[in-house]
């Protein structure tokens, strides 16, 4: 079984505690194979947090000589394994007001890629920028790939990005039970990767809408041939003009508290959880 929960804002969707409470609720019932004491596998293969707005975070992980987010942190706290594994490319910003960054992004910039697999982790670092101090003093980045453009970057991308993308795709694919969190409103953090998802979560502050997997990935194809041709990744939004929704679930609100315990997750969002399995045939 392989299910997928995507985001309909771009920011602070819900996605990381609705698939926290799911991964809570597979491993409460055993789904997968518990014999092996693995009973879901969550994945976030992609994630990046901010140098400014994140910095308790970023800190509490280059403290360690690591580069992680707290999102990924919660999944592993609740299924086990590590967030590197997780989460094999993890880019850290800065805000950059009144200036697009060297990919693009209106008022923030890219400092720094982790990009992690079982042979080890490999750093891909902006030429064009001075990195902070803690970030240079911390982590082992004297042997970063440099990039100082797009081209540079795309480079990157297909030789150190690509792979590691794929090696996750690879365990999900193989796994018994998987979930995958998506990132920003992107519709499928593994596209092409011949991932198959059986049920899909589209997850909103205030509600959640449930799809058939094989119709969020043909209407996924089809938003690619669009307007967007040509782009990597394909938005939410346009995906859900073209597909309807098996079922909408409310999604309550949560204090600070219910949102930090899986289980009490698990149980503000039974429904919605109750009809995403339902359509994955569980």
């Amino acid at each position: 079984m392989r299910l997928l929960v995507a985001g309909g804002d771009r920011v602070d969707a819900g996605k990381t505690t609705f698939a926290v409470g799911l991964a809570a609720r597979l491993a409460a019932e055993g789904v997968g194979d518990p014999d092996s004491g693995r009973s879901v596998e969550p994945f976030k293969p992609r994630a990046g947090n901010d140098y400014w707005f994140d910095h308790d975070d970023v800190l509490a992980a280059t403290a360690d000589g690591r580069l992680y987010g707290k999102d990924v942190r919660r999944l592993t706290d609740v299924a086990g394994g590590v967030p590197e594994e997780r989460n094999p490319v993890h880019r850290l910003w800065r805000p950059t007001p009144g200036r697009t960054g060297m990919l693009g992004d209106p008022n923030r910039t890219f400092l720094l890629d982790r990009v992690s697999t079982p042979d080890g982790t490999t750093w891909v670092r902006n030429a064009n920028v001075d990195l902070p101090d803690p970030i240079r003093e911390r982590l082992p980045v004297a042997d970063a790939r440099d990039v100082d453009s797009v081209e540079a970057f795309n480079d990157a991308m297909q030789a150190i990005h690509l792979p590691a993308l794929e090696g996750v795709a690879e365990r999900v694919r193989a796994a018994d039970a998987a979930l995958v969190e998506s990132y920003g409103d992107v519709a499928d953090p593994l596209p092409g990767a011949g991932v198959d998802y059986d049920a899909v979560a589209a997850v909103e502050p205030g509600r959640a809408r449930v799809y058939d997997g094989d119709r969020w990935e043909a209407a996924r194809a089809a938003a690619a041939g669009s307007d967007a041709e040509g782009q990597l990744e394909e938005r939410v939004e346009p995906v859900t003009r073209m597909v309807d929704p098996v079922s909408t679930h409310a999604l309550p609100a949560l204090s600070g508290p219910e949102r930090a315990d899986p289980d009490s997750v698990s149980d503000a969002n039974r429904s919605a959880y109750d009809a995403l399995l339902g359509v994955a045939g569980e």
